[in-house]
């Protein structure tokens, strides 16, 4: 399995990983970066926070951003130079995620792509925004 070249990619190609995120999700995650706000992990403390409940981690919507740039576009081989997020709403144990690239503009002599991410939820909440600088593989001979 192998990524997109540069030469492959065309402004407007898009793909995307949809994922229900679940209370395992959250806790491996936690366990993984050792993120353990309670905001995340602890119903008691976030039923008293502004979100009534405990919230996903917003860096676990940044890995399926992630799985987009490096598993589809431009794909495995690609190479993560540089994210920008911004957190729209919040996204709560149980709720759809779908993560999306979408190539913005291509830099040629650079081997760079700029990709336009978000993330929605079943509702088709936008819930991040963001923009993506990746280097994809690069073909051979």
């Amino acid at each position: 399995m192998t990524g997109k070249t540069i030469h492959e990619l065309e402004v407007g190609q898009e793909a995307s990983f949809s994922k229900t995120l679940t209370e395992s999700d959250v806790y491996l995650f936690a366990g993984v970066t050792g993120d353990l706000n309670p905001a995340h992990i602890d119903e008691v403390y976030a039923s008293n926070t502004f979100f009534k409940t405990r919230i996903v981690h917003g860096m676990l919507l940044g890995g399926m951003i992630s799985a987009v740039l490096g598993s589809k576009l431009p794909g495995p081989g690609t190479i993560y130079v540089k994210q920008d997020l911004r957190f729209k709403a919040p996204v709560r144990i149980g709720d759809t995620v779908t993560a999306k690239a979408i190539v913005k503009s291509l830099d040629l002599e650079k081997n760079r792509v700029v990709l336009e991410t978000v993330c929605v939820n079943q509702d088709g909440l936008l819930v991040l925004v963001g923009e993506a600088l990746v280097s994809p593989r690069v073909s051979k001979g």
